[in-house]
């Protein structure tokens, strides 16, 4: 299966929230998106996007996508940051999945960027393998930290 690779259009925004939330239930925190449409489409193509994405379409639906924002290491200096990358469940294993990545690895590459940096759940273990397929360094020992939009207004 040969699937289409291009960049994200703001029209296509309402698919890719569509796939968020099927990620979001994969992941078991289907209650944890909260981001509204306008926000989503600001965000990706308003006056300053901070987003860019590419979608795998099959038979002119969209069923994976990949986003990405830059990321900046005082360490490492400017990296791309994958934020989501999703193949719906019924196009796992078809190929898909390798032909988004890999153009999201050539996008990072023309950008010159100085890496690329992702998350993975340690229980996901078909990602696990399809990373390590591309022989990705799998840290352990960070911890992810947050503060929720809520948790801010208290400071």
């Amino acid at each position: 299966m040969q699937p289409t690779i291009r960049e994200a259009k703001k029209e296509d925004c309402i698919r890719l929230l569509e796939l968020v939330h099927e990620l979001a239930i994969y992941e078991k925190a289907p209650g944890e998106v909260t981001v509204t449409l306008k926000e989503f489409q600001d965000a990706g193509f308003g006056e300053r996007p901070v987003w860019k994405a590419f979608v795998a379409e099959v038979d002119g639906t969209i069923e994976a996508f990949a986003l990405y924002y830059i990321r900046y290491s005082t360490w490492k200096g400017c990296r791309m940051y994958l934020e989501d990358f999703i193949v719906t469940e019924k196009m796992r294993n078809k190929g898909i999945g390798k032909a988004l990545f890999e153009a999201v690895i050539r996008e990072a590459k023309e950008k010159g960027f100085n890496g690329m940096t992702w998350q993975v759940l340690d229980w996901n273990e078909p990602a696990l393998k399809f990373y390590k397929k591309y022989n990705a360094s799998l840290e352990s020992e960070w911890l992810n930290a947050s503060l929720s939009k809520e948790q801010l207004s208290n400071y």
